[in-house]
């Protein structure tokens, strides 16, 4: 985690002070100067740099594994922050077009982006009375709506950050569902415990995605399925498809839905503008509206351009 940083008064002296090392390998963080922060006098996390950096910076391999390892300590804080507004869905949403007109309780229809892509990413098999998990179950909404609409026989939602899960034991009290605090990369659960694995909008956070795979296939029953919306960077797509190639299920369907979270982006973007201008502390404002994807940020500009693709998937344990 950044505690401070600072430029000296030369183009490319770059000081940092870092807290916590176990989280930022100091050779790596050394690869990122070299790659292209050390052009930029002025680089700060909480500063702008030009529009060119920006994108090499964005695009770089190194930069995204320094944002995976950091996830596990900003979603908590996160957590903790927007909790108070009881924030049920952390996905960017779902919109397509014509809209889905997905009908919706009252109580639901302000989370109407949300809950439709749980919707459509689960509803790609039938989930009556099955035993389902969500790995990355967020604040539980998704898990929450599942349950009460598609009546599995129970719903376990799993996800590293502490606070969420405590956010949802607190927030949800419904037969058959419950929440696990634990890791992706090594779930907690006896082999082929599941006839369903979801996972929507997380998975690009993983530090080690291969590990990921074999846990989600370790952990169906034969011909289970594996229902996972993800993204990738245009130029990581080639190691993210090989990845899925090699794991031991069968491809039952995939679609590009980068357009529809796009549209999920703009009809969510000022919730979020509102909630970090009200729980977070200004110098935070930036790093939260680039995590996010909000309108402008980076991320949103990839999404318009192809340079970040949206993937929706159902596999099948072979």
């Amino acid at each position: 985690m950044v505690d401070d940083c600072a430029a000296g008064g030369k183009a490319g002296r770059v000081n940092y002070r870092v807290r916590n090392l176990d989280i930022v390998d100091m050779s790596e963080l050394g690869e990122v100067v070299r790659a292209g922060v050390s052009t930029a006098p002025h680089f700060c996390p909480w500063h702008t740099p030009p529009m060119a950096l920006k994108d090499r910076l964005f695009h770089h391999p190194i930069v995204w594994k320094l944002g995976q390892r950091t996830q596990k300590y900003l979603f908590p804080y996160y957590s903790r922050r927007l909790g108070a507004d009881d924030l049920l869905f952390i996905n960017r949403g779902y919109e397509e077009d014509p809209p889905m007109a997905l009908p919706l309780e009252a109580s639901d229809e302000p989370h109407r982006v949300g809950i439709q892509f749980y919707h459509r990413t689960a509803t790609q098999a039938d989930l009556s009375g099955k035993r389902v998990l969500e790995v990355g179950c967020g604040h539980g909404g998704g898990a929450a709506y599942l349950v009460r609409t598609l009546h599995p026989a129970s719903y376990t939602g799993l996800d590293l950050n502490p606070t969420g899960i405590a956010f949802c034991r607190k927030r949800y009290d419904l037969a058959g569902l419950d929440f696990v605090q634990g890791d992706a990369e090594n779930l907690p659960f006896p082999d082929q415990s599941f006839d369903a694995v979801i996972n929507i909008d997380s998975a690009y956070n993983y530090p080690h995605y291969r590990r990921f795979l074999a846990e989600v296939v370790r952990v169906l029953r034969p011909e289970g399925h594996f229902l996972y919306v993800d993204g990738r960077l245009r130029g990581h797509i080639a190691d993210w498809e090989a990845a899925l190639a090699g794991a031991p299920m069968r491809m039952l369907s995939q679609r590009d839905i980068n357009a529809e979270v796009v549209r999920g982006m703009d009809e969510t973007s000022q919730q979020w503008e509102d909630m970090i201008h009200r729980r977070m502390p200004a110098f935070l404002h930036r790093i939260a509206r680039a995590n996010w994807g909000l309108r402008d940020s980076q991320l949103y500009r990839e999404m318009q351009s192809g340079g970040f693709m949206y993937r929706m998937y159902c596999f099948a344990k072979a």
